[in-house]
């Protein structure tokens, strides 16, 4: 008994843990790029050629240095993460909303339309993302709107996916039954019986997209597929500084950083949603 409060106990405090560093790293991060208009009015975009690429901590007004132009590296971070975080939370609202209605109808009225919608479902899976983004982007073109136009195209699927089976395992469940059988219709039904019911597994999943929609976004961007070059962005930021590894290292590395502790930060908190909202789904650490 002893044994199984102190192993109870430790997961306790673990999970306390997660949620404080999920926040002080993500939310930290958030909360500096919300308030980079009122830290950095010329929006990173300020040039001094005589103090280019100063490393970083030798000056108070360059705490994490410049760039090969003379811009200050905090406050490109700080303003090209409105861009990263632009991407990955409206990439992952529009995917939400079309897989979550998709999963919805599938999942409930079954039948045809089921088949049909989870068949385009499994082949849309079966592409590998960055190719996809390629071919899409070659078309439409780069472009901020563009990215996350092919990130919602490609990532709805895994929603509808999810939905689809809390709705087949919802169903049939009492209350459910008992409502068509006092003449709810289906549209309620569905919307108010069944959706309140399944967002706890959309809510974890989102946490973590948006985390990896920030690396997607910065993938894309390296590989010049992404945001306009003149409009700063993480994954921009790391592109201009790779050559300068050697001997800038701090214009790639800063940059580099505030990917890692955004997206360490959001799957933190997406791991602990997953145990606040499922605590039968815990898995002993």
């Amino acid at each position: 008994m002893a044994t199984a409060q102190a192993v109870s106990s430790s997961r306790s405090w673990f999970k306390s843990l997660e949620l404080v560093l999920g926040i002080l790293f993500a939310g930290g991060i958030v909360l500096v790029v919300l308030l980079s208009p009122a830290l950095f009015p010329d929006g990173g975009e300020g040039m001094d050629l005589m103090a280019r690429l100063i490393p970083p901590f030798q000056s108070w007004q360059h705490i994490l240095g410049t760039d090969p132009l003379g811009r200050d590296v905090l406050a490109r971070v700080a303003v090209g993460g409105k861009i990263s975080l632009m991407v990955g939370f409206l990439s992952v609202i529009g995917a939400v909303i079309i897989g979550t209605l998709v999963g919805l109808v599938a999942g409930y009225y079954r039948g045809i339309a089921e088949i049909l919608l989870m068949r385009f479902v499994d082949i849309q899976l079966a592409l590998p993302f960055i190719l996809v983004a390629i071919m899409f982007l070659a078309i439409l073109g780069a472009g901020i709107d563009k990215v996350i136009l092919v990130m919602i195209a490609t990532q709805w699927v895994q929603y509808a996916r999810l939905v689809r089976g809390s709705v087949l395992s919802l169903r049939d469940r009492e209350f459910i039954l008992s409502a068509r059988a006092i003449g709810v219709g289906n549209g309620r039904i569905i919307f108010t019986h069944i959706l309140p019911n399944v967002l706890g597994p959309i809510i974890i999943l989102m946490t973590l997209q948006v985390a990896n929609n920030i690396l997607l976004e910065s993938s894309l961007t390296f590989l010049g597929l992404g945001v306009d070059p003149l409009i700063p962005s993480w994954g921009g930021m790391l592109a201009d500084g790779r050559t300068y590894l050697q001997t800038a290292w701090w214009v790639s590395v800063f940059p580099g950083l505030a990917i890692m502790f955004t997206v360490l930060g959001l799957n933190l908190l997406g791991d602990w949603l997953r145990d606040y909202l499922d605590p039968t789904g815990q898995t002993s650490k």
